[in-house]
């Protein structure tokens, strides 16, 4: 295996994933501004894991691994992708790969659209099938993986009206390992603070993406993220109009019914609520669902970890589905408390 871009967070918690697989095993590691730093260096809890250093990010320093993981800035993949064997399995944790619209992409991203590979989100219905035996696998953002996985069994089952407002608050890992002023500690510490607000966060045309055909019409999603004072983790509030009829127990059903045999994701008991805490170092998905009688709407709390099953976590699962090992091989389903 060979890990691009190793130095990031996603990177990082990658590698944590990796060393712990039985079937897996790390290679070569590569980071362009941190070549011929260690892995200690970079990532102070692996650095007795693995006694590599970085490499340049090239073509050459990975070709001939049977698998190569992508953790580059969005826009970065595609050339790199491009010049890899056709055999090589490519997993991309950035966006490069997973809008299929070019209109989208132009307007989201900006620059040439590459192209779509098949979607890293196995719970999503179909996208297990398109996985399996893949050799170039798209990872999905941290945030559509809640809200997608929030809001699928309610379209899927015809529940909801094609509407849906996700609010959802994240740690301080999502936006990159780069300094950034406004999430140094005395900036996060104690605070709470809305971005991306009024439709302009780029995750939300990839929430459509997952939505509409679900339902079966276009579905017009409001997605409003917050930076938390955490290092790590997501909860998403999910919510969508109820189509006239539909109760509590309707609702219920359909959300049992959509993941009662998925591993990774898990609808608590009624009357628990997630919490990002329970899912803290886990490829799982916590959620719960409610019925808002008065508003008529539908209320699904998420909680995940953006690292593992919001990114790395994904990447590893995919993995394992695309060279036919079992889908849950080296994937932590307990959390770290507390």
């Amino acid at each position: 295996m060979a890990v691009a871009g190793a130095s990031g967070y996603a990177g990082g918690e990658l590698i944590r994933l990796l060393v712990a697989h039985p079937l897996l095993s790390v290679r070569t590691l590569t980071a362009n501004s941190s070549a011929g730093d260690s892995l200690g260096d970079r990532h102070r809890h692996l650095g007795s894991a693995l006694d590599l250093e970085f490499r340049e990010t090239t073509p050459h320093t990975l070709a001939g691994h049977d698998v190569v993981f992508l953790a580059l800035p969005h826009g970065h993949s595609a050339a790199l992708a491009a010049a890899l064997p056709a055999e090589t399995v490519v997993i991309d944790l950035g966006a490069d790969f997973r809008l299929r619209s070019s209109a989208d992409w132009a307007r989201w991203y900006g620059g040439n659209h590459a192209g779509t590979w098949p979607y890293g989100l196995p719970e999503l219905p179909g996208h297990r099938e398109r996985i399996a035996g893949a050799v170039r696998i798209a990872v999905p953002g941290c945030y559509p993986t809640a809200a997608s996985l929030g809001l699928a069994p309610g379209y899927a089952a015809g529940l909801f009206e094609p509407d849906a407002v996700v609010v959802a608050a994240s740690g301080t890992s999502g936006a990159g390992r780069a300094s950034k002023p406004q999430l140094l500690g005395s900036e996060v510490m104690g605070a709470m603070s809305a971005y991306g607000v009024g439709g302009t966060h780029r995750h939300t045309p990839e929430i459509i993406q997952n939505l509409t055909p679900l339902a079966g019409e276009p579905v017009t999603v409001s997605f409003t993220p917050t930076l938390a004072p955490m290092s790590r983790g997501i909860l998403a509030t999910c919510t969508a109009r109820v189509r006239a009829g539909v109760d509590a127990a309707e609702l219920r059903t359909a959300y049992e019914k959509a993941y009662q045999d998925e591993l990774f994701v898990q609808l608590l008991p009624v009357g628990t609520w997630p919490t990002t805490a329970a899912t803290l170092g886990a490829n799982t998905v916590h959620l719960q669902i409610a019925h808002d009688e008065a508003a008529g709407r539908a209320v699904v709390v998420v909680a995940l970890d953006n690292l593992t099953k919001g990114t790395a976590g994904a990447a590893v699962q995919c993995a394992n589905l695309a060279l036919g090992l079992p889908e849950a091989t080296g994937l932590p389903l307990a959390g770290v408390a507390p």
